[in-house]
């Protein structure tokens, strides 16, 4: 099975950037725990980061045919893109969106998740783990089909 994994705007940051909300784990160490995890698994990962909104509609909508499953932190863009949506609903490719931290136990704008009604799932508040949850939730979604 091959997954498209996509980071948001700032995510690049993670382990300087707000360690109290969002953990001291890297970026790059969050990659390498999920390409480990996926290997294990027999399942083939792409990951990608920008912060880039347009970027990242085009790796969405570039990603029917090519991906099997989406793994998507789509950081504040979650909340604000329409873009986005749109992109993850014409794809086709079922998207699991995550977030590091509990988006609904923060400041009341991070409640709106524009993108999760197009998505089959939402993982959030788990840290880094939420993104080794969602490859889990990835194996079961194509085990279904």
């Amino acid at each position: 099975m091959k997954i498209l994994v996509l980071n948001g705007p700032n995510l690049n940051l993670l382990g300087q950037r707000e360690p109290g909300i969002y953990g001291q784990t890297t970026l790059a160490e969050i990659e390498k725990a999920l390409q480990q995890k996926a290997k294990g698994q027999g399942n083939e990962l792409e990951l990608r980061q920008s912060n880039i909104e347009g970027e990242l509609v085009g790796w969405i909508q570039e990603a029917r045919g090519s991906f099997d499953v989406i793994i998507l932190n789509a950081a504040a863009y979650t909340h604000t893109s329409v873009a986005l949506r749109d992109a993850i609903a014409a794809s086709g490719v079922p998207t699991i969106e995550v977030h590091l931290s509990n988006i609904h136990a923060r400041e009341e704008f991070r409640h709106k998740s524009l993108i999760a009604g197009v998505c089959v799932g939402q993982i959030a508040g788990f840290g880094a783990n939420s993104y080794l949850l969602a490859l889990d939730a990835a194996v079961n979604i194509k085990a279904k089909k």
